[in-house]
C-alpha cells in the first residue's frame, strides 16, 4: 500500500478511482473463495444482456444495492459469492448479424467488453474469476448436458418427483401402462406383454409423451419477409410489429419443457420463500390453479366428442351454445357443407390475430356457427358449435360451454347473435353479486334446483363421474415451455435423427461429444420453410453415419435457467458444479432484479432447480430464497412538434396552434431548460438537415415526457457519463439517494451536485489545504453519539435494503461533526469503514492515509453502543398560560421542585411572567412544562 507522503491531497475522484481500481484488481481483492470458516452469503443480480447500447443510468440502481449489500455482508463477516456473467444468446445479436453479416459471436463479446467497463468503472465488488456468458462452449456444455438430463427424465406423480426414464421403461414392462402415473400426455393403454412385443421405434414414441424435454407439433408465427419465427408479443393485427410485414401460422415439431408437471410444487413451495407478495402472487396467477369438473360432450352426427373444463359445471343447463377455438382439430370434420365458406374466411381472419390480440380485443365480437351440434348431456337437446377467437387452442381443452347469463364474454357473444340466455341462478339474496361470483340458488336447473351454487357444483361433479361423462378435475393456467428456436444464434440440440423429416424419433448424443458447437454460416436469415439458418450448412447436418443433426436451438432462457449455479464453480470440467461447492454455496440469500421477470426466468428457474433437486445435484428445493424487485429509474424524454404534412416543427408555446405530431429526438441536443440546439439536431440526421424550425421569443423550446429508459426514446444516459463528471462513489450514493429501490423513480441530475458536495464536506473532515488533519484527540460525548447514533441507523437499514434512508443519515452524521470541527480518528476511522460499502474509493483513499493495513473493505464493521446513546437531559417546551415562548434543557429525572426553580430562574421565563403571580407550575416529566400566571 502507499504510505501518505505519495497522495495528492485533493479530492481528485478521477486520479483515486483510477487508482483503486487498478489496485483491487491486482491484489484479487473480491476474489472469493469455496473453501471458508465464515458463514456463507450468496447475492445475484439478474445478470444483463449485453446490448449494443451499453449499460443506461438505469441499470445499476438494482447492482448498486446489491453491491452495498455485499460489501456490509464482507465487513460483518461474510463469506459472500457476488459474481457477474452475461445472458449472451439472443435475438438482437441475431438481428444485428442479419443486417451487417457480423457473427453474433463478435458483436456479443464487444457489447461484453463495454458492459465490463461500465461495470467496472462504478466499483462493484464481482470476483471477475467467476465471470459466466452463456454463450461459452464451455458454459454451454452444462446447458446442453441438463437437457439431456431432462430427455431422460419423466415426472413420477406417485412419488411426486422427477426419476430417470429407466425407472418408467421397467414399470412399463412388468405391468403395461397402468404401472406408472406420469405426467404428459393421454395415450393407447397396453399390459406388460404389449410393451415388451412393440417395436424400439413405438416404444419411443410413448416415451416421448412422459419425459421432461419432449417434441410436439406447435403452431409458430412466421414471417417471410424477416425469416423468422416470431412471438406472440411480435406479431400485431397479423403483421410483425418489427417492419409490419405478414405473417402467417405454421405447424412444426418443437421441443418443450414439460414444467406443467411441477406446477402444483412452483405453488406450494412459494409459501416459504422471502419474496415480495406481489411477486407471489403473479407467479400464483401464472400458475394458475383452478378446481372443477371436465365433460364430454357427443357430437350429433358423428362419432366423436370434445372435452370442456369448466370451474362452474353447476351452469350446464345454461349452456346455449358451445364454442371451439378456431384451431381445434375438430373444426373442419365437424363443418356443415352450408358453412364451409364462412368458416373458412373467419379462419383467414383469425389466422392473422395474435393470441395477445384475442385475448386484449373485449369490445369487438367475432364468431362463425360451424353448423355442428352437441348433445346436451342431462336434457339431450341439441347445442350449437360455433367457433370463436376467445377460445385458444392453447389453453385448457380448446373448447368451452358457453352459458350467457353467467360469463361476461358468452353474454356479449350471445346477444351478438341472438343465441338464447337462460338464466340459472337467482342472485337476489346477494346484493350486488356479479355474473362470476360464486353465490346464489339454483333455477332453471332440473335436479339441480334450489341449491345453493357450491352444493350445486359438487352434486353435479358426482353426477357427472356416475354417468362416466366427466370427472372432477384440478386444471392449470400453466403450459408447458416451447423450447425450440428457429434461430442461429442459440444453444445447438446434441440430437440426431435417422431421416432429415424428423419422421423417426429423435436419438441422444453422447456425453463425451459435447460441447456441440454452433457452425459457421453464410447467412443468418432463416430459411424458406421456416428452418433455421444451421439447415444449410449441409456437411454440419448430416453426418456420416447417416444420421441428421436437430436445426433447432435453444432458446434465450435456457442458459440463464440455472446460471446461478455456475457461479459456485465456474471452472470446474468435470461437472456442472462440484458437490462440495454446492453444498457449501447451498442457493441464493439474496437476488435483486426487474419485474420484467417475475414469470418467465423465475418459473423457469425454480423448474431447473426442481429437477437437479430431484436428482439429489442440489440441497435446497428452491433457488432464490430472498427476491427483491427494483424499480425502474425512468428517463426524461424531449419531444418535439412537427406539422402534420409538413417538414416543418414549431416551439412548444405555438403547437396548439397547429395540428401537430411529437418526434423524440436525442436529450444531448437540449438543455436543463428544455431549450433545443438546433444545429446540433440538423447535423444528426438528414431528414432534419433541411426542416424548417419555428422560433418562440428567439428560442425553441422542446415539450417532456418522464418514461422508460430506451435507446428507441433516445433518453438513454451513459453512466460513463455521470462518472466522468462526478465519480463513482457520487452516482452509487445519488442513485441510492433517489428513494426506496423498490421504487421507480425518474432520472434527473438536478440533486446530484447535493451529492458531490455531501462527498467534499465528507473529505474535508479528513484532509484541508492539502494536508491531513485527523488527530488522536480523545472524542467528545456529543461526537460519540454522533458517530453510535449514525451506525445504529445505517447498520438497521442497512439489513432492511433501505439505501436511501442511510444516504441520508451520513449526511446528517457529516453535517454535525462538521458543525463541531470533528477530525478525531476515534470518529472519523468507524466512519470510513461505515460508509465504506456506498462510497468504496473515497473511504479506501483516506483509510490508506489513515495509515492502516490492509483495506477499509475487510476491516471489521463498527458496532454502536448502547451507553453513549443514553439521553442525560430533555429539552422541556415551555409554555406560558398557554403559549409555548421557549425550550429548556432540563436533567433527566429531576422533580418538580428542581425543575420549579431552574425554570423560574431562566432570563426569558422572567420576562414573560414579570410583575405576575404564579398560579400553577405543571410539570409532566420527559413531556411538558406548563406555567400559568
Amino acid at each position: 500500500m502507499p504510505n501518505k507522503l505519495e497522495f495528492n491531497m485533493e479530492y481528485n475522484f478521477t486520479e483515486i478511482e483510477a487508482t483503486w481500481r487498478q489496485k483491487w484488481q491486482e491484489n484479487e481483492l473480491y476474489k472469493v473463495s469455496n473453501n471458508s470458516d465464515k458463514p456463507k452469503y450468496y447475492v445475484l443480480d439478474m445478470f444483463p444482456y449485453p446490448s449494443g447500447a451499453g449499460l443506461h443510468v438505469g441499470h445499476p440502481l438494482g447492482y448498486i444495492a446489491s453491491d452495498i449489500y455485499s460489501r456490509y455482508k464482507r465487513l460483518k463477516g461474510f463469506n459472500v459469492l457476488h459474481p457477474m456473467g452475461f445472458d449472451a444468446f439472443g435475438l438482437p445479436a441475431e438481428q444485428y448479424a442479419i443486417e451487417t453479416g457480423q457473427h453474433p459471436r463478435t458483436s456479443t463479446e464487444k457489447n461484453i467488453g463495454y458492459f465490463k467497463e461500465q461495470l467496472q468503472n462504478i466499483g462493484f465488488s464481482y470476483d471477475w474469476s467467476r465471470e459466466v456468458s452463456t454463450c461459452d462452449p464451455e458454459y454451454f456444455k452444462w446447458t446442453q448436458w441438463a437437457f439431456l438430463q431432462m430427455f431422460h427424465a419423466w415426472y413420477n406423480q406417485e412419488t411426486d418427483q422427477s426419476e430417470p426414464i429407466d425407472t418408467l421403461i421397467a414399470k412399463f414392462a412388468q405391468g403395461g401402462s397402468a404401472a406408472a402415473k406420469g405426467a404428459g400426455g393421454e395415450h393407447e393403454a397396453f399390459d406388460a406383454d404389449g410393451w415388451n412385443d412393440m417395436s424400439p421405434s413405438d416404444q419411443q414414441r410413448i416415451l416421448m409423451n412422459y419425459r421432461l424435454m419432449f417434441q410436439a407439433e406447435s403452431e409458430v408465427w412466421f414471417c417471410e419477409a424477416l425469416g423468422t419465427v416470431l412471438a406472440n408479443d411480435e406479431v400485431k393485427d397479423g403483421l410483425s410489429e418489427r417492419g409490419g410485414h405478414p405473417v402467417e401460422k405454421k405447424k412444426l415439431r418443437q421441443w418443450f419443457l414439460r414444467t406443467t408437471a411441477f406446477a402444483e410444487r412452483l405453488l406450494g413451495d412459494l409459501d416459504d420463500l422471502n419474496w415480495p407478495e406481489s411477486m407471489k402472487e403473479m407467479q400464483r396467477n401464472w400458475i394458475g390453479k383452478s378446481y372443477g369438473a371436465s365433460i364430454h360432450f357427443d357430437i350429433i352426427g358423428h362419432d366423436k366428442q370434445f372435452e370442456i373444463f369448466t370451474t362452474r359445471a353447476d351452469t350446464i343447463f345454461g349452456a346455449t351454445f358451445m364454442v371451439l377455438a378456431p384451431e381445434h382439430e375438430l373444426v373442419a370434420e365437424i363443418t356443415t357443407p352450408e358453412q364451409k365458406e364462412k368458416i373458412e374466411t373467419y379462419l383467414d381472419y383469425v389466422r392473422k390475430r395474435s393470441e395477445r390480440d384475442r385475448l386484449s380485443e373485449v369490445k369487438v365480437v367475432t364468431g362463425e356457427f360451424t353448423g355442428a351440434y352437441a348433445k346436451h348431456p342431462f336434457s339431450g337437446e341439441p347445442v350449437p358449435i360455433w367457433i370463436a377467437e376467445y377460445v385458444l387452442a392453447s389453453y385448457g381443452t380448446g373448447a368451452i360451454m358457453a352459458v350467457p347469463s353467467d360469463d361476461d364474454r358468452d353474454n356479449a357473444f350471445a346477444e351478438k347473435f341472438n343465441i338464447p340466455i337462460v338464466e340459472i341462478i337467482d342472485k337476489s339474496k346477494y346484493p350486488g353479486a356479479g355474473r362470476s361470483d360464486k353465490l346464489g340458488i339454483m333455477i332453471n336447473s332440473d335436479f339441480l334446483d334450489g341449491m345453493e351454487v357450491p352444493e350445486a357444483i359438487q352434486h353435479i361433479t358426482s353426477k357427472l363421474e356416475d354417468m362416466g361423462i366427466g370427472k372432477g378435475k384440478i386444471n392449470y393456467r400453466l403450459r408447458d415451455a416451447g423450447f425450440s428456436r428457429q434461430r442461429y444464434w442459440g444453444e445447438p440440440f446434441p440430437i440426431v435423427y435417422d431421416s432429415e423429416d424428423l419422421s423417426e424419433m429423435p436419438k441422444t448424443l453422447p456425453e463425451t461429444e459435447l460441447p456441440l458447437r454452433l457452425p459457421e454460416v453464410e447467412s443468418y436469415s432463416q430459411s424458406p420453410d421456416g428452418r433455421s439458418p444451421i439447415a444449410a450448412i449441409r456437411d454440419w447436418v448430416e453426418l456420416p453415419n447417416g444420421q441428421y443433426r436437430e436445426t433447432d436451438t435453444m432458446p434465450g432462457y435456457a442458459g440463464s435457467s440455472w446460471y446461478f449455479l455456475r457461479y459456485m464453480d465456474p471452472q470446474n470440467k468435470g461437472t456442472f458444479v462440484g458437490q462440495d461447492a454446492i453444498n457449501y454455496w447451498k442457493d441464493v440469500d439474496l437476488y435483486i432484479g426487474g419485474t420484467e421477470h417475475a414469470v418467465g426466468h423465475l418459473l423457469y428457474s425454480r423448474t431447473w432447480h426442481k429437477y437437479f433437486y430431484d436428482q439429489g445435484l442440489v440441497p435446497t428445493k428452491e433457488p432464490f430464497q430472498r427476491l427483491v424487485n427494483q424499480g425502474m429509474i425512468q428517463g426524461r424524454s424531449n419531444l418535439i412538434y412537427r406539422i402534420k404534412g409538413e417538414n416543418k416543427f414549431v416551439s412548444l408555446e405555438l403547437k396548439d396552434q397547429h395540428d401537430c405530431s411529437p418526434i423524440h429526438i436525442p436529450i444531448k441536443f437540449v438543455d436543463g431548460k428544455d431549450m433545443l440546439d438546433i444545429e446540433a439536431l440538423k447535423g444528426w440526421r438528414s431528414d432534419f438537415e433541411e426542416a424548417d424550425f419555428v422560433l418562440h421569443e428567439g428560442g425553441f423550446k422542446c415539450d417532456f415526457d418522464v418514461e422508460k429508459m430506451s435507446k428507441r426514446l433516445y433518453n438513454v444516459t451513459d453512466p460513463n457519463d455521470v462518472i466522468s463528471k462526478y465519480g463513482a462513489d457520487t452516482f452509487r450514493l445519488y442513485i441510492m439517494f433517489l428513494g426506496p429501490i423498490e421504487d421507480s423513480k425518474p432520472w434527473s441530475t438536478k440533486g446530484i451536485e447535493g451529492t458531490a458536495k455531501f462527498l467534499k464536506k465528507f473529505w474535508r473532515l479528513f484532509v484541508q489545504d492539502e494536508q491531513l488533519i485527523v488527530t488522536d484527540d480523545k472524542a467528545s460525548p456529543e461526537e460519540l453519539k454522533t458517530l453510535h447514533k449514525t451506525i445504529k441507523k445505517v447498520d438497521h437499514d442497512l439489513s432492511t435494503l433501505g439505501m436511501n434512508t442511510c444516504v441520508s443519515a451520513f449526511m446528517v452524521c457529516v453535517n454535525e461533526l462538521t458543525a463541531a470541527k470533528c477530525h478525531k480518528r476515534e470518529i472519523l476511522e468507524p466512519l470510513l469503514v461505515l460508509l465504506a460499502p456506498f462510497a468504496p474509493f473515497v473511504t479506501e483513499e483516506l483509510y490508506q492515509r489513515l495509515g492502516n493495513e490492509g483495506s477499509v473493505h475487510t476491516a471489521v464493521y463498527p458496532e454502536h453502543d448502547e451507553q453513549y446513546l443514553k439521553e442525560d437531559a430533555y429539552e422541556y417546551p415551555i409554555s406560558i398560560n398557554g403559549k409555548m415562548r421557549i425550550k429548556i434543557n432540563l436533567p433527566l429525572g429531576i422533580d418538580q421542585a428542581a425543575a420549579q426553580e431552574s425554570v423560574l430562574a431562566n432570563e426569558m421565563v422572567q420576562k414573560w411572567i414579570e410583575g405576575k403571580d404564579l398560579r400553577k407550575f405543571i410539570y409532566v416529566p420527559g413531556r411538558i412544562i406548563n406555567i400559568v400566571v
